[in-house]
C-alpha cells in the first residue's frame, strides 16, 4: 500500500474511533438518567420515626427533632402487618380480647365536701328590742334539744303590750285587746292563755331551741342589748347533711335527680355512706368547668361533719342497647386519632384506626374501624413503657432480633 493511502486509512480509523467513543460516552451518560427514572417511586406519606400512629402528607419533624420517614408506594402492604414469634409474644406479655357487643355503664367520680343542709338552719333573731338577762347555752358547738332554753330576755315593749292587753280586757275594750295580741304575734310571741300573758307582763321571756341540733354561732352576750332582727344564735340540725360534689363538664349528660350516690370520707376508710342526688346546678362553674351536684345523706350517728372532704361515685344506667365495644386499654391515642392493634392471624398484627364513642369504666364504644369477633391487643407492657417501645409495636415487631453493631476500637 502506498504511503499516502496508508495515511488516509489511519486518519479515517482515528475519526471512527473518536466518534464511537463519543457515542458510547453519551449512551453511558444517558443510561443512569433512565435508571433513575425507573427506580423513582411515589411517596405516599410520611410516618412518625418512633412508630407512633401519626402520619403527615408533607415532610415533618417530631417533638424530638427527628424527621418523619417517607413511605413509598408499594410499601403500605408490606408494613400493614407485622409478625411476632410465640416466644416474643410471651416475652412482651401480649394479650388480646374479642370485640363484642356490651351494655355499657359508667361510674361518675367526683370530689366533694360535706356541708350543713340549708333546710336545717335556724336563726334565733328576736323581732323586738331587749336585753339578754341570762344565757342557758353559752358555747359554740354545744348540742341542744328541741324546747331547751337558750336564753332569758327582758323587753319593755313586750311587757308594755302584755299590760295593755290586760287593761283592755278589764275595760271591755275588745278592739284594743285584739290590737295588743296582734302586736305580740307580729313579734313572734304567741301566748296561748291569759295566764301566759299575765306572766309576760311581769316577768322575763325565755327563748327556746326550735330543733334538735348544734350551735353553729353564738353572738348573744349576757347583759348585752340586742336590736330587732339581730341574730343571737345560729342552730343546725345535722341529722341530714349535704354533700356538694363538683362533676366534670363532660360527665353532666349522665346526671339525673334521684341518682344513687356512694360517698366515702378519709376519716372512715372502707365505710360507704349511701344517698340520693337531690339537686343538679343549672349553671356551670366557669373557673373549674364543673357542675355542682348535691347529694343528701342521713347522718344519724353524727359521723359526717361539715367541711369534711369526700369522694362521690354516681351510678349511671346501662346503655339501653348493646353496643360494639373494646377495653380502653386496647386504644393507642396519639392525640390526633385513635389506633388499635388487630390480630389478623396467629402471631400477626396490624395497626388500625378506629372511631370511638361513649366510654364506660373500662370499656369504650367502637363506632367504626372494627367488626364483632375481631381480636385486639389489650395488654402489652412494651406499649406502655415508652415511645421507643411503641415503635417496636407498630413498626419493628417483625424484627425479633437484630445483630448489634460491632464497636471497633482504634489503637492510638
Amino acid at each position: 500500500m502506498k504511503p499516502a493511502t496508508l495515511i488516509i486509512v489511519l486518519i479515517a480509523a482515528g475519526l471512527a474511533g473518536t466518534a464511537g467513543y463519543q457515542w458510547g460516552k453519551q449512551k453511558l451518560a444517558a443510561e443512569p438518567q433512565q435508571a433513575v427514572v425507573k427506580v423513582e417511586r411515589k411517596i405516599l406519606y410520611y410516618r412518625n420515626p418512633m412508630g407512633l400512629p401519626d402520619t403527615s402528607p408533607t415532610p415533618k419533624i417530631d417533638a424530638m427533632g427527628m424527621d418523619y420517614v417517607p413511605v413509598y408506594e408499594g410499601e403500605g402492604a408490606a408494613n400493614s402487618t407485622v409478625a411476632v414469634s410465640v416466644d416474643r409474644l410471651q416475652l412482651l406479655g401480649v394479650k388480646t380480647e374479642t370485640v363484642q357487643l356490651r351494655h355499657l355503664a359508667r361510674t361518675v367520680r367526683a370530689t366533694a365536701a360535706i356541708q350543713v343542709s340549708e333546710r336545717s338552719l335556724h336563726w334565733i333573731a328576736p323581732r323586738y328590742e331587749g336585753w339578754v338577762r341570762q344565757l342557758h347555752v353559752n358555747t359554740t358547738g354545744q348540742q341542744v334539744t328541741q324546747g331547751q332554753p337558750l336564753l332569758t330576755v327582758y323587753s319593755p315593749e313586750l311587757q308594755s303590750a302584755a299590760r295593755e292587753y290586760q287593761l283592755a280586757v278589764k275595760s271591755g275594750m275588745n278592739d284594743l285587746a285584739q290590737s295588743s295580741i296582734q302586736r305580740l304575734r307580729n313579734w313572734d310571741v304567741t301566748p296561748e292563755s291569759a295566764d301566759q300573758i299575765a306572766l309576760l307582763a311581769t316577768d322575763y321571756l325565755i327563748l327556746r331551741s326550735p330543733v334538735n341540733g348544734v350551735v353553729l354561732e353564738k353572738t348573744a352576750v349576757e347583759g348585752a342589748r340586742f336590736m330587732p332582727g339581730e341574730v343571737l344564735f345560729k342552730l343546725a340540725d345535722l341529722s341530714t347533711v349535704w354533700v356538694q360534689a363538683e362533676v366534670a363538664e363532660q360527665d353532666q349528660a349522665m346526671l339525673r335527680v334521684g341518682q344513687t350516690a356512694s360517698v366515702t370520707v378519709d376519716a372512715y376508710p372502707g365505710e360507704v355512706f349511701n344517698g340520693k342526688v337531690s339537686f343538679i346546678s343549672p349553671v356551670l362553674n366557669p373557673q373549674t368547668r364543673t357542675v355542682q351536684v348535691r347529694v343528701e345523706l342521713p347522718n344519724r350517728n353524727g359521723k359526717l361533719r361539715p367541711a369534711m372532704y369526700a369522694s362521690v361515685q354516681l351510678a349511671t344506667d346501662k346503655s339501653p342497647a348493646a353496643v360494639l365495644s373494646i377495653p380502653t386499654s386496647a386504644v393507642i391515642d396519639s392525640g390526633v386519632r385513635q389506633m388499635v392493634l388487630v390480630q389478623v392471624a396467629d402471631g400477626r398484627f396490624a395497626p388500625r384506626a378506629v372511631k370511638l364513642g361513649q366510654r364506660a369504666d373500662d370499656q369504650v364504644e367502637v363506632l367504626g374501624g372494627l367488626g364483632e369477633g375481631e381480636q385486639v391487643v389489650t395488654r402489652a407492657n412494651f406499649l406502655l413503657d415508652a415511645e421507643s417501645n411503641l415503635k417496636s409495636a407498630l413498626s419493628g415487631m417483625a424484627a425479633a432480633a437484630q445483630p448489634e453493631p460491632v464497636e471497633h476500637k482504634h489503637d492510638h
